[in-house]
Order: structure tokens, then sequence, then C-alpha cells
């Protein structure tokens, strides 16, 4: 076959025979085509080609494959990488389904013995990622190293914004980790990529470390990478540190765009800090900054959260003097505002003056309308407009039915409220969590709980977690048992009660089995947020699953009632325990006990580890009845000795009871009692608990024993407990208020200094003045004597 120059064909003019460069002959697709990528002919022709000849030859819709290959072979040249061509194949692919095709190609490529630029690779997880198939994108992503293929810079940040936009951080910071172990630098997209996801997420403080380690690999941020900082300290309410940065971000030089500006109004707006706002926008102005849409929005937004509604629609007004078209959005924010002010009839107008205006209102702006109706009592009015989105192209979603749901509930109107429901079935719509709370909520209130019930339980059939769910997961994926229980920890630790109560919940028929230690762990996340009947629900929850409540499950919930105050219910629950058959641990006695203490109940807190330790069998009853008449003598020293004298020889004695009485005592204000307590424990060689330690301080001095507070100091620095600033300076404070106790603040003072506390910043205010009155200086290493 004769090789047409292929200079000749990119400057041919047309009546030579020949077609205009944009679109290569026939001719030279056959000389592609006959050829494979190693051979020096296609080497010739793509010589000469252009970028935007490339995209031709990938245009050639009538062959796939041969685009295909050439495109991947010009992934290698580097010389004929273009936007063009890589849009192309991405189209080919979204559009023509062509996935399979392009992965023959690719094995046929690597079969040849040809290498595989990762640009090959962007292209396909941007295809799937368009198709919105995030789990193929990151498989594919995976697949990378079967063909030897090392992903660069541009392809990591492919990846990467498709985890962020699927809401997986965790997955994508991972995914970073893997990009610098593989010695891939990353560039300015990377990180603004990773602190924008971060930024949505919720971890503002972990963007701004992202953001210094950026700055200290020598990466200039840039417009884009402020910008999206900028808006992650608005997200977080720090609008003020927003502003720093912006005029940091001016000083080195980098110029903000109307992107940036709108951010910062954005922010000052959301927290209904609108008069900065507007004052911040006369000093935009004057930067060059032309008020546009966005701009608009933002200012009339935060003028509706403040219910200054006439405010925004003079506002409003202006942009058609503006000669600025209103567009869904702003709309929709004008008849939000209207309708929480009960306005509905105006909003109304509002709807029908904007579809005049041939801007078609979307589902979210018929939504705000329906809940205004709904909010208002009136249903036929919110009926009638979710049978008009349909007219105009859109449909009822989710919020629309919740919507209408709880207005009916709301109105005693619970049949109509299921017959919705019931026809979104129908349809094939799957109801969301909200449409069956707002239906269980009507239900329980019309006094029909068997039929709530049966909805419950309706509600929890049949979840099943995606691969998006566990890949959210990140770098701590959830596969059994053990490791839900390791996620459902960190969660709660980190104060994410919901998710991990939802992750538990999504998890639960999936195989991976919640355990009673996983139940435990969300039990007492919930108690601890004063969410208690949350708790009960996950109590009963596990048991419908098969498991027994252990010693740890009822004294989490026994604690859970008495930190909200329900005394008397955690009483019952621990009389249920026995009568069930299960034996109370020493766990569920020392929460009882500590919270009898707390009300200053210590005889009751007494008698209960006296129950425990009948319970256990193990301790002679007559030294326990021993105890008992020491106690009732209301001789508590020597009932605690004589108690001592008979638990330390056993293997499995506890000391926290004891802690218990002595903090009780103290908050009892008997702290003489309390504090031979203290030196009780000593003398049979056992610790004094910190928060004891610091209960006696504070009760001994309240109560002037001023000597003794001071010997509890000493052996707070003797075991290295470290004490926090408030109590030495309470100390501290109290001794020189004392005529006769100068001395022993040099004793605080250099057990302080010895035990490694740095006293400038120890040292409050309130006590400074003190030791300058008793010419006392903090930092003499020795007493006068």
């Amino acid at each position: 076959m004769k090789l047409l120059s292929p200079l000749r064909l990119l400057t041919a003019k047309p009546n030579c025979g020949l077609t205009h460069p944009d679109f290569l002959p026939n001719e030279v697709l056959n000389i592609i085509d006959t050829v494979t990528p190693m051979e020096p002919a296609l080497d010739k022709v793509s010589h000469f080609l252009s970028s935007q000849a490339v995209a031709s030859v990938i245009r050639e819709q009538r062959k796939p494959e041969l685009g295909f290959r050439f495109f991947i072979w010009t992934t290698n040249k580097k010389l004929f990488r273009s936007w063009d061509s890589h849009n192309l194949i991405i189209d080919m692919l979204a559009k023509g389904g062509h996935f399979d095709l392009y992965w023959k190609t690719l094995e046929e490529v690597k079969n040849s013995a040809m290498p595989i630029c990762s640009d090959a690779f962007a292209v396909l997880i941007s295809a799937y990622w368009k198709l919105n198939k995030a789990e193929m994108a990151v498989e594919c992503f995976g697949r990378m190293k079967d063909f030897d293929c090392k992903a660069n810079p541009f392809t990591y940040n492919v990846i990467l914004h498709v985890m962020v936009q699927k809401g997986v951080i965790l997955l994508a910071l991972a995914v970073y980790n893997m990009m610098l172990k593989s010695n891939c630098l990353p560039n300015s997209s990377t990180f603004s990529i990773l602190i924008d996801g971060l930024c949505k997420s919720g971890n503002t403080l972990d963007a701004l470390k992202l953001f210094d380690e950026m700055s200290g690999r020598g990466i200039l941020p840039n417009r884009i990478t402020y910008t999206v900082i900028l808006s992650g300290l608005c997200q977080a309410k720090r609008i003020d540190d927003a502003c720093r940065l912006f005029n940091l971000m001016k000083t080195r030089g980098c110029s903000a765009d109307f992107v940036t500006y709108n951010v910062l109004l954005n922010g000052f707006c959301k927290l209904g800090r609108v008069d900065e706002a507007l004052a911040l926008l006369k000093s935009f102005k004057s930067e060059g900054y032309v008020v546009g849409l966005e701009g608009y929005s933002c200012l009339i937004d935060g003028l509706v959260r403040t219910k200054r509604i006439s405010e925004a629609h003079s506002l409003f007004q202006k942009l058609f003097e503006n000669n600025i078209a209103p567009d869904v959005v702003l709309y929709t924010i004008m008849i939000k505002g209207l309708s929480q002010e009960g306005r509905v009839k105006e909003a109304l107008d509002l709807l029908r003056e904007m579809t005049g205006r041939g801007v078609l209102p979307d589902t979210q702006c018929y939504n705000t309308l329906i809940k205004g109706f709904c909010d208002m009592g009136l249903l036929d009015e919110a009926g009638s407009l979710r049978l008009e989105i349909s007219q105009n192209g859109c449909f009822p979603n989710t919020y629309t039915t919740t919507f209408l749901i709880c207005g009916m509930c709301r109105n005693g109107m619970v049949k109509e409220a299921t017959d919705i429901f019931n026809e979104m079935e129908k349809l094939g719509c799957s109801p969301s969590v909200e449409n069956f709370n707002a239906l269980i909520d009507g239900l329980c209130k019309a006094g029909e709980l068997d039929e709530a019930r049966i909805m419950f339980y309706k509600m929890e059939i049949g979840k099943k977690p995606s691969l998006f769910l566990r890949l959210s997961q990140g770098i701590d994926p959830v596969h059994d048992s053990a490791s839900l229980q390791s996620r459902v920890k960190k969660l709660c630790e980190s104060g994410l009660i919901l998710e991990a109560y939802q992750l538990l919940m999504q998890l639960a028929d999936s195989g991976a089995v919640p355990n009673i230690i996983t139940y435990n762990i969300l039990i007492n996340a919930l108690c601890k947020a004063g969410k208690i009947n949350g708790a009960f629900k996950l109590f009963e929850e596990l048991q419908i699953r098969g498991h027994s409540p252990d010693s740890i499950t009822y004294g989490t919930l026994i604690d859970g009632l008495q930190r909200v105050g329900r005394e008397d219910d955690s009483l019952k629950l621990f009389d249920h325990i026995s009568k069930n058959g299960h034996a109370p641990g020493s766990s569920v006695y020392r929460s009882l006990m500590t919270w009898s203490c707390r009300r200053g109940k210590i005889a009751v807190a007494f008698n209960l580890w006296l129950r425990y330790l009948r319970s256990q069998g193990v301790r002679s009853e007559e030294a326990i009845e021993l105890v008992e008449k020491h106690f009732e003598r209301e001789d508590t020293v020597k009932a605690i000795r004589t108690l001592l004298e008979m638990e330390i020889k056993l293997a499995d004695f506890d000391s926290a009871p004891y802690n218990i009485w002595l903090v009780g005592l103290c908050q009892t204000a008997r702290p003489e009692e309390a504090v031979k307590i203290f030196y009780i424990l000593q003398e049979f060689g056992l610790n004094v608990s910190a928060p004891s330690c610091v209960m006696l301080i504070h009760s001994l001095s309240k109560n002037r024993n001023l000597d003794q507070a001071v010997n509890v100091f000493l052996y707070t620095v003797e075991k290295g407990i470290r004490l926090m600033p408030r109590i030495c300076n309470n100390l501290l404070r109290s001794l020189l208020r004392s005529q006769d106790s100068a001395e022993l603040v040099y004793v605080v003072l250099n057990g302080m200094k010895s035990a490694g506390y740095d006293l400038s910043a120890y040292l409050q205010y309130g006590t400074r003045p003190l030791l300058r009155h008793w010419n006392i200086r903090e930092s003499e290493n020795t007493s006068p004597g």
C-alpha cells in the first residue's frame, strides 16, 4: 500500500480530492488499521498529526476499536495528548457502551508487549464516573497493576475526585498515601481535591493540616485551593478565620474571582450575619467584584434565614432592574421565605410568575411550597401541587410524600397518608427512612401500635449495604463481626453516634453480624449522649437478633437511666436482671454505688456492695455481718478496715468500691471520714484514684483542713498524678488566705516543681497577686527555713 504524506494530508485543500484536515481520509485510517502500534509506519503517520487530527481518528465511529488502539498508542508518545481526544474516548465509552471492547483492546496492547500509559486508564475511570458507576471506576483503578501500569498524578487526581464526590474521604486518603508511597508527587489539584473532600465531610482541622502540608512540600496554593479551604472554614462556621485567610491570600498575590467572593458572602449569610455580608460586599465592589446571580442568591438567602422577607423581596426586585434573570434556585429561596412566614398565597403567585417568565420550577421548588401548604393545614392545595409536578416534566420524590404524609398525620388523616405510602410502593418507588418515620409516628399518635410495629419491621427488612457503604469505611473496612465492632467503637469515640447506629443497622443482615460487644459500645455511646430511649431500642434489637444482654449491657443501661434522673427505673431494671436468671456483675453494682454516693446515699452504696459479696458465695457470712454491724454503729472507718482485711486476700479483689465511698463521703461533706479511708488504703498498699485525690483536696480545702489537703497533694506528686491547674490554684489560694499556712505554700510550689509542673503556665492570675502579697516568689526553689 502506498503511504500518503501525512503532512500533505493535513495541508491539502478540499479540491485536491482529499478530506478536510478535521477528518482524515479513509486511506490513512486503513494504514493505521493494518499496522500494529509498534510498526514504524504508524509512527511516521502520527509524527505529523496534530491533537485535532488525533481526535479525528478517534471520532471514526464505524470502527471504535481502531480509535481505542490509536488513542492508547498516542498516550505513550505524550506529544499527542489533548483534551479533544481524551473527551472523545470518554464519550465513545459512555454513550456507545464500548467498555468491553476497550478492555479487550487493552489486553491486546498488553500482549503485544507495548507499555500502557496511565492516561489510557484515566479515560476509562472518567467514563465509568460519567455514568455514575463509581464502584466500577474504583475497580478499574485497582486493575491498573494487572497491566503493569503505574498511575501518574493526573490519574490519581481522577480517581481521588471520584472518591471525594462519592463521599468516601477515608478511602481517598488511603489512595493519597498509596500515591506518596509510590513516589508519585501530588500537585495542587491533588491537594485541592482532598481538601475539598475533608471540608465537605466536616473535617476542617484535617483540611487545614493538609493545607499546611501542601505548603511544606513547596506547592503554592492556587485560587482554587484557597477557595476550597475558605468554603470549608465557612461550612465549619469559622467565618472570621476564613476572612483572615482571604486577606492572607491577597497579600500572597493570589487574586480572588467571583466564586471566592461568593463563598465568603455565603458564609456570612448562612450564619445570619447579613449586615456584615452587605458591608463586605462594598469592599468587594471596590476590588472590581460585580454582583451576579449567585451573589444576589447568597444575600437573599441570608435575609430569608433572618426573617427579613421584605428586604429580601426588595433585593429580589433589584435583579430585574439590573437585567439579571432569577433562576429556579433563587425563586425557590423566595418561595421558601414566603412559605415560612405563612404567606403561601404570595408564594403560589411567585410560582405562577416564574413559569410565566419561562423558568420551569423543579421538584425541590414544588416541595418547598407543598411543605408550606402542609404546615398551614391546606392539604388539598398541597395535593394539587403534587399532581402538578409531573405535568411540568418533573417527578414527585420522597420529600414530596414525606411532607404530605407528615401533614396528613398531623391532621389525623392517617388513612390518607397510608394510601400515599402504598401508592409509592405500587409505582416502584423505595420509601425513605423519613417516609417510614413520618408514618410510624402518625400511626403511634393515632393509637394504631400494631400497624406501627409492622411498618417498623417492614422498614428494617431487606436492607443490604451497597459496595459504597463498605467503601465509605475506607482503610478500616467492615467484613466481619470483629471489624464491625472496631468501626462502631471508632465512630462512637469520634462522637459520630448516629453514623455508628446506621452502620450497625445496615450491616446487621449482610454477614457482618454485630456481636454483643458492638451493641454494648453503641448503647454506651447513646446513654452518654442522653439518648436513653435509643439505647433501649437497641437493647430490644439485640435480643430480637438472638443475643443475650450481659452484665455490661445492663450496667450501661442502669448508668444511662441514672444519668437522666430516672433512678426508680434503673432500680427496676436492676431487679429485672436477677428475676430473669442473670447475675449482675461488679460493674453493675459499681454503677449503682457511684450514683447513690452522688445523691448522698452512702448507706445504700455500702449495702449494695455487701449484697454483691453475698451473691459471690466465697465470703464468710459471719464476716459480712460483722462489717454490717460496724456500719450500723456509724463506724464507717472500722467497717471499711474490716472489709478490707477480708477482701484483700481474695484473687478477685477490687479496690474501686473503696474509691467510690471515699468520693461519696467528700460529696456529702464528710472529709474527715474520707481522709481516714485515704490513709487506710495507703496502709494496705492500695492506690487511691486521681478523682478521689481531687475530691479530697477540694473537700479538705473547703473544710479548712489544709494540712491534710497538702498531704493528699504530695501523694499525687509521689504517684505521678498530674492535677489540673484549677485544683492547684484553688489549693494555693486557700493556703494564702489562711493566716498561718503560708509555709505550706512553699511545700506545694516545690512539690509542683519537682513533679515537672510549668509554674508560669499553671499559676493563674487570681493566684499571682496573693503570692506577691505574701512576698512569695513562685520562682524560688526553697522555703525560707
